[in-house]
């Protein structure tokens, strides 16, 4: 292959994945023709891509969009192929896991023997990861709603702090005002019982 062939395809490789940072890294050399069709398509509908890279130019490519895959990892062995989509590594990772494991394809898929399609791995913003990390990662509606009650949590914390003192504070101005009017009763009726004595006398 001519200098000026691999970089085209590099270039049109940094071009189709530009701004991806998240990804899963498979292996489908087992795979039929029909099977990769239906894989395809499949994700396609969920918004997943799939595209089969050159190992030596991927890991170019990967070089210079700062993606930290090492020159030596076992990503690079057997034919690869990159997944993308979704708005998350873990919708991504969950996208591709269940198409794989949807039992209408099985036979597609999988022998009684063993995969005809394997998972290296995940990229998950840049930084290779396991699989079965990106599958735990939290989608972006997760990790929204966690950011949303890690919000009104110490929010509800301060409001029953600031409620409690103040209901306290109420209580007791209402026990001394009480005591107040309670201890101011007898002083005025006392006036009125010695004018009663008197003028019995």
């Amino acid at each position: 292959m001519s200098k000026a062939v691999k970089e085209m395809q590099m270039n049109d490789l940094k071009r189709t994945l530009d701004n991806v940072r998240d990804l899963v890294v498979l292996s489908a050399d087992r795979l039929s023709a029909q099977g990769e069709y239906t894989l395809r398509a499949n994700l396609r509908k969920k918004g997943v891509r799939l595209r089969q890279v050159k190992n030596s130019l991927c890991r170019l490519v990967f070089r210079q969009m700062n993606l930290a895959v090492p020159d030596d990892s076992p990503y690079w062995l057997k034919p690869t192929i990159l997944a993308w989509g979704g708005n998350s590594i873990a919708e991504l990772s969950r996208e591709v896991q269940g198409e794989l494991r949807n039992p209408k394809n099985a036979g597609l898929y999988r022998t009684k023997e063993a995969e005809k399609v394997q998972i290296k791995g995940a990229i998950a913003d840049g930084t290779p990861v396991s699989f079965d990390v990106a599958l735990k990662m939290p989608t972006r509606e997760e990790l929204l709603a966690q950011i949303v009650g890690m919000i009104i949590g110490p929010g509800a914390q301060l409001a029953a702090c600031l409620e409690g003192p103040g209901a306290q504070l109420a209580s007791q101005l209402k026990q001394l005002a009480e005591k107040t009017e309670g201890e101011g009763a007898p002083g005025e009726g006392a006036p009125a019982e010695d004018a009663a004595a008197t003028t019995a006398g």
